[in-house]
């Protein structure tokens, strides 16, 4: 076996946890119309939590698959990239990134920015699961849908997206190999042109000289002088919303994404319950929850219990 076999046979478990409920917390069901809409307005505020309870779960039941017994273990990093590796006789190391969705929220949130030189031995896949509560808003996690992609796709994904020099650069993170592993970056960052139309035209002028192949966007020794060269001579910006998963228009999130929100769930899709708890109002959703969970209202002292 080897390392892609590893990742190979992995994606195949994780992907199988598809409809499966966690039974690692109970959200108790909102007592009144009231505690349910704050509930609904809340309840996303869980992920961090649910996200780090996963991937521990995660080790736990990869672990116990046969395939990988004497051979190794998967372990947890924390902190550490990626999330879980596979720790054992073969090499590279077989790892996961793990990313938690609640899709009731407005957009996946997480971001990717690791280099793309990080994924050159395609040792590291980046597992993203959607999860709700098994009633919506309150119950078990229940995962909805697993989407599992290589790393080195969504690098090279983000990348293209984002680079469009002289206007948008993505620089990779300087060499700190020598430095200990706490103090290493791997790290790309995107930055916004700020200038004035006079500087970006001088800007043009310089990204032409570089020639046809100097707009592709690559992160080698040789073309991230050329691209300093811009960031030295003219102002740019830091971009905090690069590498929102969400926006990197990468194919295999993109299906993930549409399939997640044409998911039925109590009577509706994802995407409409999405529209009605974010954008609905107060009424409007006491109704639909009360409809589908019987929430009605009930003696102020149980609220209390």
């Amino acid at each position: 076996m080897n390392t892609a076999d590893v990742l190979r046979i992995a994606s195949a478990y994780l992907e199988s946890l598809s409809g499966h409920v966690f039974d690692l917390l109970t959200v108790s069901k909102p007592v009144s119309p009231n505690a349910a809409v704050n509930l609904s307005r809340t309840i996303s505020k869980l992920s961090p939590l649910l996200g780090n309870l996963i991937e521990f779960n995660t080790v736990e039941f990869l672990n116990a698959k046969d395939e990988f017994k004497g051979l190794g273990a998967w372990k947890r990093q924390d902190p550490g990239f990626p999330d879980t590796i596979f720790e054992g006789s073969i090499t590279p190391t077989a790892g996961f990134e793990i990313k938690v969705w609640f899709p009731l929220a407005t957009e996946i949130t997480a971001r990717f920015k690791d280099s793309q030189n990080h994924f050159l031995q395609e040792q590291t896949s980046v597992c993203m699961l959607a999860w709700l509560p098994d009633q919506l808003i309150f119950g078990k996690p229940y995962i909805i849908d697993v989407c599992v992609v290589p790393g080195s796709s969504i690098a090279k994904a983000r990348d293209n997206h984002y680079h469009n020099p002289p206007d948008y650069i993505v620089l990779e993170p300087e060499d700190t190999t020598t430095r200990t592993r706490n103090l290493q970056q791997t790290n790309t960052n995107g930055y916004k042109f700020q200038g004035t139309p006079a500087q970006f035209e001088q800007a043009q002028n310089v990204v032409a000289s570089w020639g046809a192949s100097g707009r592709v966007y690559q992160p080698t020794p040789d073309y991230q002088p050329l691209l300093r060269q811009l960031f030295a001579q003219f102002p740019y910006r830091l971009d905090t919303n690069f590498a929102k998963m969400d926006r990197i228009v990468h194919p295999g999130i993109e299906a993930f994404k549409h399939r997640v929100h044409a998911t039925e769930i109590h009577g509706l899709t994802v995407g409409q319950w999405n529209a009605l708890l974010s954008r609905g109002t107060d009424e409007a959703i006491k109704l639909a929850l009360n409809q589908q969970f019987d929430i009605k209202e009930e003696d102020a002292d149980k609220l209390l219990r």
